[in-house]
Order: C-alpha cells, then sequence, then structure tokens
C-alpha cells in the first residue's frame, strides 16, 4: 500500500470516529463571525474587549503536542494563529483535537484575542468544531507542487500553496473587471452571443464539431464572435463589445490553448486609426491602475521598464519584415522565395502552404519578439483576414493593425469590410482555399452575407486576447498560467 494510501485510510478512521462520538465531519452551518482579515484589522479593539468571537478556516500547520498546541488557520482572506491549552479548553477537547485533526482539515474556532511574547496576534481557544475533514494531505509548504503539469490539473493546490499563483489569478479578475469598465465608460454595451453557430465564421481558424440531437444538426464551437457584433450594427446599435470564450481546435504552446477568453468590440464610423487610438487610452489606463501610477507612465514587468508615456511605436508589416529578416522586397517575394528563406531558418512549410501563411511564420519566428516596447504593426496583405478593408491609397493591403508589447500579440484590430460585393468575393477565395487542403479558413456565410445586404456602417472593430494580456500584465511566459484550468490530456492512471 502507497503512503497516499496509509494516509487516506488513517484519516477515514479519524473520520468514523469523529461519527462514532456524535460529531457532523461535514456541517452545514458555522457559526463563523470574522474572516482572518477581519480579525487582523480589527485585531486592536478585539484584543481590548476580550470578547469571545468566532473564526473558521483551513489548518496549515501544527505546533506542539500535549498540553499546548499552536495551529495556523487559512480562510482565504488571511492567516492567523490559534492557541490550545488544557487548562483553558480542557481535556477532554484537546485529547480529542490531537485524535481526530489534520492539517488541511478546516475548522472553526471559538476564543479571545491576546498578543504573544514574541508579539504575534493568536486567539487562545476555548471551543472548537470540525467543519469538514480532509481525507488526503496537501502538498508539503516550502516545495509545493514540483511537477508543472500536476500543477495544471491540480489548480486548487497550486493557488492553495503558492500565493504568487493565486496573486496572478486575482490580477486576471482585476484586469477583465478594469477592460469591462473602460469599454463601459467609454459607451459600450456588453452583449451575448451565440456559442453554437452553424458557420464557423469570424476568423480563419478550425473549429470544433458538436451536433443537437433535437435538431439533429451539427454546430460549431464559436472561434469569433465578430461576425454577430456587426449584425448587430445592421439592427441599429452603435459599439458594443463581448467577453466570453472561444474554441479553436488547433495545436497547443505557450501562447495557445484550445478554450480561451476574448473581447471583440465593433463601434461604428470608426476606422482602424480610430481603434488605434482607444487601444492605446485602455492599456495606459490599465497600467495606471494596476501599477498604481502618478506621474511616471513607465513600468518594470518581468525585468523590462516599458514606456507608456509616450505615444507607442508604429511601423509597418512589410517594414518590420525587412528590419528583422532577408527579405529585403517582401510585397514582390514570390511563394518559392518565402519557402525557401522559411526553411532556412528552421520553419516547415506545407506543400499546399499560402504565400502569406509562410511569411506570418517567417514573422512570428523572426520579428515579433524583437517587439519590446508597445508598437502597432499596421498595413497588411489583403490575404491575411477576409473581413478587413482594403486602404484607399493601395488597395493590395488593408487597414489592419496588431499590438504587440513584450514578444506578446495582444490585440487585432481593423477597419472593417462592409461591402457585400467584395465579402462575397473574399469568400469564394476563402472556400477556394479551402477546397484546396487548408483547414483554416473563413467559410461563406450566407446569413452574414444577407445581413450586410441590408446596409452596414462604417465601423472599426477590435479583438483583445485576455489570457495574453494577463501573461503580459504579469510577466506569465506560459498561458497555461494565467488560465486557472487549462485544456489537458487526460492523465494515464
Amino acid at each position: 500500500m502507497s503512503s497516499i494510501d496509509e494516509i487516506r485510510d488513517a484519516r477515514i478512521k479519524k473520520l468514523k470516529l469523529l461519527k462514532e462520538k456524535g460529531y457532523e465531519a461535514y456541517p452545514a452551518e458555522s457559526k463563523r463571525e470574522l474572516s482572518l482579515n477581519e480579525a487582523i484589522e480589527n485585531f486592536d479593539a478585539l484584543e481590548k474587549s476580550k470578547k469571545n468571537k468566532w473564526v473558521a478556516g483551513r489548518i496549515m500547520s501544527i505546533r506542539g503536542q500535549g498540553a499546548i498546541i499552536f495551529i495556523t488557520l487559512y480562510d482565504g482572506t488571511g492567516t492567523f494563529q490559534g492557541l490550545l491549552k488544557k487548562d483553558v479548553i480542557g481535556d477532554e477537547k484537546l485529547d480529542f483535537f490531537n485524535e481526530v485533526v489534520d492539517i488541511g482539515d478546516f475548522i472553526e474556532l471559538e476564543g479571545s484575542f491576546f498578543t504573544t511574547k514574541r508579539g504575534e496576534k493568536t486567539m487562545e481557544v476555548k471551543n472548537w468544531h470540525m467543519l469538514s475533514k480532509s481525507l488526503r494531505s496537501l502538498p508539503e509548504k516550502w516545495h509545493g507542487l514540483q511537477d508543472v503539469e500536476e500543477r495544471f490539473r491540480k489548480r486548487y493546490l497550486d493557488t492553495l500553496m503558492n500565493e504568487e499563483v493565486k496573486e496572478r489569478f486575482l490580477l486576471r479578475s482585476k484586469a477583465v473587471n478594469l477592460v469591462r469598465k473602460f469599454y463601459n465608460d467609454n459607451g459600450y454595451i456588453e452583449v451575448e452571443t451565440p456559442r453554437l453557430q452553424t458557420v464557423a465564421g469570424g476568423a480563419t481558424a478550425k473549429p470544433f464539431i458538436t451536433h443537437h440531437n433535437t435538431l439533429d444538426v451539427n454546430f460549431y464551437l464559436t472561434i469569433a464572435q465578430e461576425l454577430y457584433l456587426k449584425m448587430l450594427l445592421v439592427g441599429g446599435f452603435t459599439k458594443v463589445y463581448e467577453i466570453g470564450r472561444k474554441f479553436r481546435n488547433e495545436g497547443i504552446d505557450t501562447m495557445h490553448n484550445p478554450e480561451f477568453t476574448m473581447l471583440e468590440s465593433n463601434e461604428v464610423y470608426a476606422d482602424a486609426k480610430n481603434q488605434r487610438d482607444l487601444i492605446e487610452k485602455l492599456f495606459k489606463y490599465l497600467i495606471t491602475e494596476i501599477f498604481k501610477l502618478n506621474k511616471s507612465k513607465k513600468v518594470i514587468i518581468d525585468g523590462v521598464e516599458l514606456d507608456f508615456e509616450n505615444p507607442f511605436e508604429v511601423i509597418t508589416f512589410y517594414d518590420l519584415i525587412k528590419k528583422y529578416t532577408e527579405i529585403k522586397n517582401p510585397a514582390k517575394a514570390n511563394e518559392k522565395e518565402l519557402s525557401k528563406y522559411a526553411e532556412k531558418i528552421g520553419i516547415k512549410v506545407e506543400p499546399n502552404e499560402s504565400k502569406e501563411n509562410t511569411m506570418d511564420s517567417i514573422y512570428k519566428k523572426l520579428c515579433r519578439s524583437k517587439l519590446i516596447q508597445p508598437t502597432f504593426i499596421i498595413d497588411y496583405p489583403v490575404a491575411f483576414n477576409p473581413f478587413a478593408k482594403r486602404k484607399e491609397n493601395d488597395p493590395s493591403m488593408i487597414d489592419r493593425f496588431q499590438l504587440v508589447i513584450s514578444g506578446i500579440e495582444l490585440v487585432n484590430a481593423f477597419s472593417e469590410l462592409n461591402n457585400p460585393i467584395e465579402q462575397k468575393e473574399r469568400y469564394l477565395e476563402q472556400d477556394k482555399k479551402g477546397k484546396g487542403g487548408e483547414e483554416e479558413i473563413s467559410p461563406t456565410d450566407l446569413a452574414y452575407l444577407e445581413a450586410m445586404e441590408y446596409g452596414m456602417p462604417p465601423n472599426g472593430g477590435i479583438g483583445i486576447g485576455i489570457d495574453r494580456l494577463v501573461m503580459f500584465l504579469s510577466g506569465a511566459r506560459n498561458i497555461k498560467e494565467v488560465i486557472l484550468f487549462p485544456t489537458m490530456k487526460p492523465k494515464e492512471e
């Protein structure tokens, strides 16, 4: 029998002992009057009053034995020390505590507050009750979960034993709330669009497929909500956004998880330039609020000083390629030339790979990591996105931008195509690619084309990767570090 099984069996015996003595090991009610943080914040008054109060939490440590026992309690708001003394709590209650209580159990304590000779805030315990008997032992405090995959699978233990991990997810919650407040304050309304869609549109990605039994119809889990947001603009809404889960049946790496969170927004009468101004304003707001900046808008993240005081840098996609690669004329480069160069730098090029996909792979390999300071990449070839409007001064390019900070793509945005005739032509190109073997396409959506034909106002669209945003803010280098329960292959028993 393994030590894990032995520990569990021993705790089950203690569970039975609780029942034999007439105690409920998992009661529905608790007498708790104060959180541990409240006990800390109001300690002086509590100590002075000498009144008994009830607190509750998980036991994180037990020290001493016999007549005196010190325990450390944790309730998610803070930690607090409890002292159990035989001459205060009585022989029976202390002996029973020693018999049935383990580190990891949830208990409630009744007692008064005092300061030890070492200056530690402490509760002198008069009574205790079991709230939840744990059957497995917690990871060792100083080593925690050493296996990285185990940390992701058992995130509940990861956040319990590692305060830094918990703080990262508190940061995530704060960032999402600030983004939502920014959009609301700027006149946007939050909406909800379908997760089950009959056409996997709005982006070029491989979808997950499911089946609805009653309707006997296949549905796709949403890869993007963009098309529905633009339909709402046809319907008279002016500024809309949604924060929601997206699903793409693609590879898993440090920047990609099949299930992820995106914000997408659309605003009527806005173009890519307007949206760039909005995004710069948003990021400066986030940095100021999260890092509590005053006059200076410079912040150090992951050991690098980032400048949010001055205007963000701007560079065209082709100029970026020319700057960091050996391709000196990307606009004229053909598929053969790009494939040869890609293979030279270690990129595998599939036989049916498009010129644009190859160029994008080259950019990701050699250029993206060079963009540390906030940088807008603007002006992409038309084939890079089937929904972006062409630039009026150069129809071979689209009015699109991405924001990259610390080598992470955080925002994708563009002036939205609102010409239904051209949209249909773009769709036909996508369908052609699909017939040629490409899986990551955006197929023709007849319902969306019909909506466009009723008249769609000019508008600008924005997509923000929430997970990557939190990676950037926290300095994390793996997307799994900012998703509470990332997609994992089931563990073989």
